[in-house]
C-alpha cells in the first residue's frame, strides 16, 4: 500500500462481504420457498425475501466497486485522496441507509417496481451518496496523474450515477415505464457497470503481470469501445414484447447478439496479459479470480445470453427460469468475482500482511464457481422445460411448476454449497492465516 487515504478501501470491503454473506443467505431462503411454497408465507414473503435478496446483490457490488475505486485511484493518480473522513462518512450514510432500506422492505414499505423498489427517501439517500463519493474520487483525480484506468473507472461510476436517476422517472404508461425502467437496470449492468469491471481487470493486469501500461490501455479502450457500442442499442432486447415498434426486435437482436463480443475480448485480454508478462506474482489467488472473473463473465453474460436473445427464441423463452440462468451466472461470472478480485489483491497490502490464506480462497472460489455453474445449468434445463410445456404445449403455469420440483430441489443444492463457498471467502479474506510467506 502506497498511500495512507487507500485504507478507506477496508470499510467498504467488509461491508460489501457482509451484505454478500447476507445476499445468499436470502438466496438460500428464497430456493427453499420453492421447494416448499408456504414456507414463512405469513411471516416473510417470497416478493420480500427476493426484494432482499437482489437489492443486497446490487448495493454490495456498489460498495465492492467504490473500495476498489478508494483503493486504486490514488496509486493512479499518485496523490491521496482528496478527503478521507468524507469517504468514511459517505461509507457509514450508504451502509446504514441500506439497511434501512432493508427493514422498510420487511415492514412491507417499497415502491414495487423491480429491483428499483426502494422508497423515495432511500433513493434520494443513493443520489446524495453518490454525489458525495463522485465528488471525492473526482477531485482526486483532477489533481493527480490521470491514466486510462482511473478515467475510464471514473467514466464507468459518473454514468451509475446518471443513469440512476431515471429510477426517479415512473410514468403512468406501463410500456414508458419499462423503457426507461430498463435504462437504468440494462445500462447499468451491460453499459457502465462493464466498463468498471474493465477497468478493475486492467488495474490487476497492470499489478500481477508486469505487462507495459500502455499495452494494457490499448486493450482497455477497446473493450470500452466495444461494451459501448454492443450495450446501448443492445437495450433493445428488453423492447421485444413490451409494447414498442417492431424495428427494436431487429435493433435488439442484433446488437445484443454482439455483446458477446467485449467479453470475449475480455478472456482474450487477461490470458494475453498473463502468458505476456510471465511475472511470479505472490498473490495467485487474485490472479484466479481475475483470470476467472473474465471466463465465467463471458458464459454467463456472454453465451447464456446470447441463447435467448434472439426476438424468435425470447418469444418462447422470456421470463422462464432460462432467464434466472442468465441472471445468477452473469451477476457472478462479472461483477461478484472482478470485486472478489480486487478485494484477493488489495485486502493483503491494506491490512499489512502478504498474501495469506490462499489455498483456502482458492478453495473458496472452486468451491463457489462450481456451484454457481451447477445452479445455472439445473435452472437451464428446467427453463427449457418450462419453454416446452408452457409456451409451446400451453399447459398452465402452475401446473408446470409442479412438474419442476426435482430442478428446485437441485438448486436449492447447489444453494447452500453456493453459501458455503461464500462463507469460506470471507473468512480467507478478513481472517488472518497460517501460512508463512517469504
Amino acid at each position: 500500500m502506497k498511500y495512507q487515504s487507500q485504507k478507506v478501501a477496508l470499510y467498504y470491503f467488509t461491508g460489501a462481504l457482509v451484505l454478500f454473506v447476507a445476499q445468499v443467505l436470502f438466496g438460500l431462503l428464497a430456493g427453499a420457498v420453492y421447494v416448499a411454497p408456504n414456507m414463512l408465507a405469513d411471516v416473510l414473503p417470497f416478493n420480500v425475501i427476493r426484494m432482499v435478496h437482489t437489492n443486497a446483490l446490487i448495493v454490495w457490488l456498489l460498495m465492492g466497486f467504490m473500495g476498489a475505486a478508494y483503493y486504486l485511484v490514488p496509486e493512479e493518480a499518485e496523490t491521496e485522496l482528496h478527503s478521507t473522513k468524507l469517504a468514511i462518512i459517505q461509507f457509514w450514510a450508504f451502509f446504514l441507509g441500506a439497511a434501512a432500506i432493508v427493514v422498510s422492505y420487511l415492514l412491507g414499505n417499497h415502491g414495487g417496481r423491480e429491483f428499483l423498489e426502494q422508497p423515495l427517501w432511500g433513493k434520494i439517500a443513493i443520489v446524495i451518496v453518490a454525489l458525495i463519493f463522485l465528488f471525492n474520487l473526482t477531485m482526486t483525480v483532477l489533481k493527480g496523474r490521470k491514466t486510462a484506468v482511473s478515467l475510464v473507472l471514473l467514466v464507468g461510476l459518473w454514468g451509475v450515477a446518471v443513469f440512476f436517476l431515471f429510477a426517479f422517472y415512473n410514468p403512468v404508461n406501463l410500456v414508458l415505464d419499462k423503457m426507461f425502467w430498463w435504462w437504468v437496470v440494462h445500462l447499468w449492468v451491460e453499459g457502465v457497470w462493464e466498463l468498471i469491471m474493465a477497468s478493475i481487470l486492467a488495474f490487476l493486469m497492470i499489478k500481477l503481470t508486469g505487462v507495459d501500461r500502455e499495452v494494457v490501455e490499448k486493450w482497455l479502450y477497446l473493450i470500452v469501445s466495444l461494451t459501448l457500442f454492443t450495450g446501448i442499442l443492445g437495450t433493445g432486447h428488453h423492447y421485444y414484447w413490451i409494447g414498442t415498434p417492431g424495428y427494436w426486435q431487429w435493433i435488439g437482436s442484433i446488437f445484443s447478439t454482439l455483446e458477446v463480443v467485449p467479453f470475449f475480448a475480455m478472456v482474450v485480454f487477461t490470458f494475453y496479459m498473463v502468458y505476456k508478462g510471465g511475472r511470479d506474482h505472490p498473490n495467485k489467488a487474485a490472479l484466479l479470480w481475475a483470470l476467472g472473473c473474465a471466463v465465467m463473465a463471458f458464459f454467463g453474460a456472454g453465451v447464456w445470453g446470447f441463447l435467448h436473445t434472439l426476438s424468435g427464441v425470447n418469444y418462447y423463452t422470456h421470463g422462464t427460469q432460462i432467464t434466472a440462468a442468465h441472471g445468477h451466472l452473469a451477476f457472478y461470472g462479472a461483477y461478484v468475482m472482478v470485486n472478489i478480485a480486487i478485494m484477493t489483491y488489495a485486502l493483503p497490502n491494506l491490512l499489512g500482511r502478504s498474501p495469506y490464506n490462499q489455498m483456502l480462497n482458492m478453495w473458496g472460489f472452486w468451491i463457489t464457481t462450481s456451484a454457481v455453474s451447477f445452479m445455472t445449468f439445473v435452472l437451464t434445463f428446467a427453463g427449457t422445460v418450462q419453454t416446452h410445456l408452457q409456451r409451446v404445449l400451453g399447459e398452465g403455469f402452475m401446473d408446470v411448476q409442479d412438474q419442476l420440483g426435482l430442478f428446485y430441489m437441485m438448486r436449492l443444492g447447489s444453494g447452500a454449497v453456493v453459501v458455503l463457498g461464500a462463507i469460506i471467502i470471507v473468512v480467507s479474506l478478513l481472517l488472518p492465516g497460517k501460512e508463512k510467506q517469504a
